[in-house]
């Protein structure tokens, strides 16, 4: 079986190198020619644990290939998968047009039967309107040639994307014909003798499954972030309630840890997307809308603390921070809380060392020379005012303190992850500032 996956970004080149880990011929195809030289010399050009490895073994084994050339790669394709981008339009909406771009092109070379799938998080609605770009292209070219679409929304979570392809919870695939479904259900078959579910619907609820599962999720976090700012003025734990509310199964454990505001690719441009899709049927999400609001006020919290430790006029200061990208195992910093916070330091006139395990070329690349980059998490602490932590790596997690209290200028720790205890940075005279936790002040 051959299939074509247009976009080689995290869904497309992780959706691809997956596919051909089950013994499918993969073609990749994106009209960034320096990418695809990239790929073609073996380099990968995101990071994601454990895609290089079966990357470099399904293109050793002629299964994996990579190229700009659409037209050439459609000969005895069966499936053609859209995962191009679709990023937010200034409305908020989603911006269709690289999908109906790639659209156009299948139309423009397309001569036997294949499923056109929409991998790419699209609006409710979207699958309709590649098929009319294609049948109009088909029209021009006075060919009849049949063929179907069906939507295969994505659920990777980055840093954990491969084992999210190859052990999903769950499939979704949109169909509208039998054959499309035969065509789907022979592409997922290695999944499915693994006993993993596949869900058949019809195409817009599997659109819509989406972007309902991704605003959900972002909901939790809100909403736990808005509780947590709460316990500190009413003198909760936050951890406590966290453990409190997470034991009831119908609440669960997952997404409800406090900290600065989520990020990503998914989370901001899909509940952006929803509530501006509601809009345009008449119906308001007040309740993302708020999650929205919420979450933007949540990354604005650390520096918040830091104003209320330091006063208002942070020039001269010098702030080390750990992390940059949004969370652990990815150097994405699409809608980075780090911006934001660093932003807000900078124009406060302190200045910021940081160090991130694998996102520190994708900082230089979004923020220049605005901030100091360090060679580790130590380097980044050396005369810093303060420590500011903003992603949870697990090197982070259990640092020696005593070497940060001779880097330190003070002792003062802004913990945006929760990942270190009140009670031992009491004992070992630290100012420690948590999110939704009483605030340990040694000394101002």
């Amino acid at each position: 079986m051959k299939i074509v996956v247009v976009g080689t970004g995290y869904v497309g080149l992780v959706s691809g190198t997956c596919f051909s880990q089950t013994g499918i011929d993969v073609v990749c195809v994106d009209i960034d020619k320096h990418k695809i030289d990239m790929l073609n010399n073996g380099q990968i050009p995101i990071y994601e644990p454990g895609l290089e490895d079966i990357f470099k073994y399904n293109v050793e084994k002629g299964r994996l290939s990579f190229t700009t050339n659409l037209k050439d790669s459609l000969s005895d394709a069966e499936a053609i998968f859209i995962a191009v981008g679709t990023p937010p339009d200034e409305d908020g909406s989603a911006d269709l047009k690289y999908v109906l771009s790639v659209a156009r092109e299948i139309g423009q070379n397309m001569d036997h039967y294949m499923v056109v799938v929409t991998k790419s998080t699209v609006p409710v609605g979207t699958s309709q309107k590649v098929k009319a770009v294609i049948l109009e292209e088909l029209k021009k070219r006075n060919l009849e040639v049949p063929f179907d679409v069906a939507s295969n929304p994505e659920f990777l979570k980055e840093g954990s994307a491969v084992d999210d392809f190859l052990k999903p919870d769950r499939i979704v695939v949109g169909v509208e014909s039998h054959e499309a479904e035969k065509t789907m259900r022979q592409l997922y078959k290695p999944f499915l003798l693994n006993g993993h579910p596949i869900l058949f619907m019809d195409i817009s609820s599997s659109e819509m499954t989406k972007y309902a599962a991704n605003s959900m999720l972002a909901t939790k976090i809100s909403f736990m972030n808005d509780i947590a700012n709460l316990c500190e003025l009413v003198g909760a734990d936050v951890g406590m309630v966290r453990k409190g509310i997470g034991s009831d199964a119908r609440i669960g454990s997952k997404f409800i840890y406090p900290g600065t505001g989520y990020g990503g690719s998914c989370f901001p441009k899909d509940v952006q997307a929803l509530v501006r899709t509601a809009d345009e049927y008449g119906h308001s999400l007040e309740i993302l809308k708020a999650v929205e609001a919420v979450n933007y006020r949540q990354k604005e919290v650390l520096v918040k603390k830091i104003i209320s430790h330091f006063g208002e006029n942070l020039k001269g200061l010098k702030f080390a921070m750990w992390g940059l990208s949004f969370k652990p195992k990815t150097d994405d910093m699409r809608e980075a809380p780090s911006l934001v916070i660093i932003d807000l330091l900078l124009k406060a006139g302190a200045s910021v060392v940081a160090f991130d395990p694998v996102a520190m070329d994708e900082a230089r690349r979004i923020l220049g020379d605005s901030i100091s980059y360090a060679n580790d998490e130590y380097d980044a602490c050396i005369d810093a005012d303060a420590l500011i932590v903003v992603t949870e790596w697990p090197e982070f997690r259990m640092p020696n303190f005593r070497i940060l209290e001779k880097l330190l200028k003070t002792k003062t720790i802004f913990d945006g992850r929760n990942i270190y205890e009140p009670e031992e940075m009491q004992d070992m005279k630290f100012n420690y500032y948590s999110i939704g936790r009483k605030s340990i002040i040694i000394s101002q």
